[in-house]
């Protein structure tokens, strides 16, 4: 075999290897679920978000980097293994604000939005942010109160501990959002002082509950009594028109005696009297006398009446005749 043959055998099979290397590296695929980064000579050059079929300079003048876009979960202070949680304590032991011990852990749900600053800003951009948040944590519980903490201010606590985590992050430029922060667990170290806190828990609620039932009954009773001012004044309300009323019937009589009077004054006189004794003196004989001491003769009324209440005789009877 000659040596041109031979070379051009050599040139052949490089040329069909460099083929081949351009017709596989020159194309590249991106799911639904992923983001890719342009590398020329190993800097980033372009970010692909676009899902399909994508087409490149061959390798090794540019190469991919094929990232996820789903969500991601840190877990702190613990770990799911084969189904089972492994605890991490000297993770999760922390100090609160009122020096009380407790064991706080969370998950964090974050995703990749940079995709260059992911890769070339940062060695270990996921232990940055496993940093990030056991300190974001660890200043918030050291603010917080123990109560707050193990009760009623768990959202409060991870609301602050999301806002001071995007912060963080957001200054590290490690191409992370932060998307939910949830606490886990918060505790005690051990079962004594659990057992001492919920002693006092209960109390707290004891306390609550009974204020409560207090309070139902100062309302109970306050609109009870306002019930019966309301009842009250409505009858003296109306006490007050009848004898507005009353008084104004009183006006009217005496304004119509009155008138009597100045027409008759001796005989309205004595009319009321008579009508005062009558009063004065129900059922009893009144006898009127004169000046002199003599009886006035007057029509006795009651005894007609009596009279008049008799029956009739029985005719066609015996006489004496």
């Amino acid at each position: 075999m000659s040596l041109k043959r031979l070379i051009a055998i050599v040139a052949m099979t490089v040329g069909g290897i460099l083929g081949i290397i351009i017709l596989f590296t020159s194309w590249y695929t991106v799911d639904e679920s992923e983001q890719a980064v342009i590398l020329t000579f190993g800097e980033a050059d372009e970010t692909v978000p676009e899902p399909g079929l994508h087409f490149k300079l061959p390798y090794p003048i540019q190469t991919v980097e094929i990232l996820s876009k789903e969500t991601f979960s840190l877990q702190f202070g613990y770990e799911e293994k084969d189904g089972e949680i492994v605890e991490y304590q000297q993770e999760t032991q922390m100090i609160t604000g009122d020096e009380n011990i407790v064991l706080a852990d969370l998950v964090v749900q974050w995703k990749i939005t940079d995709p260059k600053m992911y890769l070339f800003n940062s060695d270990d951009p996921e232990e940055i942010l496993f940093d990030a948040t056991s300190a974001s944590l660890r200043s918030v519980i050291g603010s917080s109160t123990i109560d707050a903490a193990l009760t009623s201010g768990k959202a409060e606590i991870e609301g602050q501990v999301r806002e001071l985590l995007s912060t963080l992050v957001d200054k590290y430029d490690i191409g992370i959002s932060v998307l939910a922060v949830k606490l886990q667990d918060v505790e005690l170290p051990n079962q004594e002082v659990r057992q001492a806190f919920t002693s006092v828990t209960d109390a707290r609620e004891m306390m609550n509950t009974k204020m409560n039932e207090a309070e139902k009954y100062k309302n109970q009773k306050l609109n009870e009594a306002l019930g019966e001012k309301d009842a009250i004044i409505s009858n003296a309300e109306g006490e007050k028109a009848a004898r507005i009323e009353q008084a104004r019937g009183d006006v009217a009589i005496f304004n119509k005696l009155y008138g009597e009077y100045k027409n008759n004054p001796e005989i309205t006189r004595e009319r009321l009297i008579i009508e005062t004794l009558e009063q004065v003196l129900p059922g009893s004989q009144v006898y009127i006398m004169n000046d002199d001491g003599s009886t006035l003769k007057y029509l006795p009324i009651e005894p007609q009446k009596n009279e008049s209440t008799k029956p009739a005789p029985i005719e066609g009877g015996d006489s004496d005749e």
